[in-house]
Parts: C-alpha cells; structure tokens; sequence
C-alpha cells in the first residue's frame, strides 16, 4: 500500500472518527491501529498492550500529574488572590494599571499552575470585578487576561513540553531552558503593548488611575512565595540539583508549605486538590497513550518515512515551509485543543523538520507558541470560553475581539523566533 494510499485513510478515519464525535483519544488511537491493520493484519495488536506499559511507566511523564497537584494546590489553597493582591501596588503608576497585573501575574501563576485555562479563570475571577469596579473597559481587560493564561505553557515547568519530550526523545530540562527566554519576552512585548495602547487611548482606563485605591497587599508576604515557588523548581533543575521529575516532587511540597504558611491548607481544599489532579492526569495519559499508538502506526507502516521524503522531495526552503506549518496550525487551533493538535501533528512533522535542518528544541518551543495561538483563536480558544464562564453576560465576539491584537502579536513573535532562534536555544547552550 502506497503513503499516500495511507494517507487518505489516516484522514478518512480521523476526521471520521472527529465529525462523528468520537473523543479526540480515541480517534488517534483507532486511527494508528486501522493502520497497522490495513498493512500486518491483526499480528501487531499485541503491542498496543506493550505501547499503553511503556508509556504509563515513562519516567518523564511522572512528573505531569506531580505538576498539576502543585498547581491544584495552588488554586484551591487560594493562593491566587494574595499573588494578585501584592503584585498590583507594584503598578500604581504604569500605563495600563491593573491590565499590566493581569499579564506578569498570569505569566507567574501560570508557570505554577501549568494550565491556561485554569490560569485565565482564576485570575480573571479575581481582575475582573476589580477592575470593572475602577472603570477599566473589557476590551483592554479581557485580552490581557485570555492572552496571559496562556504564557504558562511556554514558560516551565510545562506539562505539553514533556509530552512532547516523551514523543521525541529530546530533552526536557533542554526544553524547560528553551522557554524562559521566549515567555519572558513574550510576556514583556505584551506588556509593552498594553502601555502603549492605554497611553494612546485615556478612555480604556479610568482617569487618575495612579492615585485611586487599587487592591492592597504585601509584595513580600502576597507574592513573594508564589515567586520563590517558580523560582525554587527552575533553579533546581538548572542547577542540576534535581530532575524535571523530582523538582515536580519538590514543587508540590514547596505548595503545600505555602498553603500552610497562609492557613488555608483545609480538608476540603486538599480533596478538591487530589481528585481534580487524577482527573486531569486520567485525561492526559490516555490521550498521550492514544497519541503513542498512532506515531507507532505511522512508523511501523513507512508512512512517516514516505512523507518526510516527500516533503523533503519538494525541495521548499525552510521559510516556505514554516510559513506553510504557520497556516496550518492557526487553522488547526480554531478546531482542536492545544495538546491534541500537537499529538496529532508531531509525528508527521518532526522528521521533515528535522531533516530540513530545524532544531528539535526549537521547533518544541515553537509548537508551544502555535498552542498559545489556538488558545484565543476562535471558534474554538478554550481560553475565550474560560473567561466567558466567569463573564457569563459577556459575549464570546467581545471576548475575541479584545483577543485579536495578541493573536497577531503571537504570530509575529513566532517569525521572530524563526529570524532569531537563539531566543529559544541561547539559554540551553548556555547552561549545558
């Protein structure tokens, strides 16, 4: 059977399997296997049992439900609103305000929590009814927040960079290096954008904005643990002190002293903690295993081979082709979740581009940047319907609308991170 007979079926079964409803997980999984069918029968079935062992025993992976617990604790500790509270005197007299809040603590709260999602709504639950009750309009307030919440994923720890570590074989502390540099910049020409944008236009902001009561709180007692949790897990791990998989272990006891420390280390909080961290952690392994079995039709059937050489057989300069994989993935993220996309997708593209002369770190970081994109890319930004579950009364246009400018800020950033990509790779050389 020819690839591009494969080819046809792959996508005939997935998308099939997509438009009938199935769940994501499971359509890649029945797609591998139709594959591997379709060319050796039913003799290869046994090792969908050995890919399901191999992949729940991953090393690597471990650490992904250690992340969340130490971002569930975080959230259901209520340490969310002191982060929020002792970092917002610190832009009393920055243009934007409390807007400028939003993004650094997004960005911050979001490296704990390890989800945007979570990220938007928690922070948004707290910014919004602040910030409507001191005359900031939505269309500058919601996009800092949907853009915000998803600075987490590229700023580490990261829970799609070790997935997609564990599809690849590239390393995960190089990867959680790679992000720094990226979400800090990133986060930063956001920031900038916010000033200036409430600079040009007064009516975004409330008038004398720098002397109104803003949310008071202690930047040492409020704020500073948070920052001393994402600094401690980083520095572990940078420092060679700790593994990606210890210093999750690690972060999740740094969590739990904290919540001690503010008396909010309840019972209840501690169960809502551990069942949503199964839950999530449940999701995700299936969906990684599923993802397994599909890469490992791809490869035992020559499909991936085929298209790599194909691709490569075009002979498209390395622009072309990003510009190429830059449409393909905004249009897959108006459609798809972010961690979906990326294991539907890595298997047919990391071979061409790594034999296109791309680097496997860098084309990490930048899968992470598409994820961000379709993120608040409507119809379908899980971001946008984030906020709009705290904002019921808000329409999900409006929330977009104030989201476009930071979609283009992203794609922007992407190009670049293509122009320069020692932006991603200088830190992890660096250290190594």
């Amino acid at each position: 059977m020819s690839w591009s007979e494969l080819a046809i079926i792959y996508a005939l079964v997935l998308c099939g399997c997509l438009v009938g409803g199935v769940y994501i997980g499971v359509a890649m999984g029945v797609t591998g296997l139709v594959g591997v069918t379709l060319v050796f029968g039913t003799g290869l079935w046994q090792s969908v049992g050995d890919i399901a062992w191999n992949t729940s025993t991953n090393f690597s992976l471990v650490a992904i439900p250690l992340f969340i617990l130490m971002g569930e604790i975080v959230l259901q500790g209520g340490i969310a609103a002191r982060f929020y509270t002792g970092l917002a005197p610190l832009f009393r007299r920055v243009p934007g305000g409390l807007a400028q809040t939003n993004i650094l603590g997004c960005a911050v709260f979001s490296a704990v929590c390890g989800s945007s999602v979570a990220t938007a709504m928690t922070v948004g639950s707290i910014a919004l009814k602040e910030m409507r009750a001191r005359g900031y309009k939505d269309s500058l307030t919601l996009g800092t927040l949907t853009a915000g919440g998803g600075l987490g994923i590229l700023i580490p720890p990261s829970i799609p960079m070790i997935v997609y570590a564990s599809m690849t074989n590239e390393s995960v502390l190089q990867l959680f290096m790679a992000g720094v540099i990226p979400g800090l910049l990133l986060a930063a020409i956001y920031s900038v954008y916010v000033g200036v944008r409430a600079t040009l236009n007064k009516s975004l902001v409330p008038s004398g904005e720098q002397i109104a009561a803003m949310p008071r709180g202690s930047l040492v007692r409020d704020a500073l643990p948070v920052i001393l949790l994402v600094g401690g897990v980083i520095l572990g791990m940078y420092a060679g002190v700790v593994t990606p998989t210890e210093a999750s272990a690690f972060g999740v006891l740094l969590a739990t002293l904290i919540a001690w420390y503010y008396g909010s280390l309840s019972s209840d909080a501690i169960k809502r903690a551990l069942v949503n961290t199964v839950t999530s952690s449940a999701v995700i392994m299936f969906i990684t295993i599923c993802a397994q079995i599909l890469q490992y039709g791809i490869v035992v059937t020559g499909f991936g081979k085929e298209v790599t050489a194909a691709i490569v057989a075009l002979d498209l300069s390395p622009f072309v082709f990003f510009c190429i994989l830059v449409v393909i993935y905004t249009l897959l993220g108006m459609f798809m979740d972010g961690l979906s996309m990326m294991l539907v997708t890595v298997p047919l593209i990391y071979a061409p581009m790594i034999a296109m002369g791309f680097d496997g770190i860098w084309l990490g970081i930048m899968l992470i940047i598409f994820i961000e994109l379709g993120a608040i890319t409507p119809p379908v930004g899980l971001n946008l319907f984030a906020i709009q579950s705290i904002s019921p009364q808000t329409k999900l246009g409006t929330i977009a609308r104030s989201s476009a400018p930071y979609c283009f800020i992203i794609v922007g950033f992407a190009y670049l991170c293509y122009a320069f990509p020692q932006i991603a790779l200088w830190l992890p050389a660096t250290l190594r």
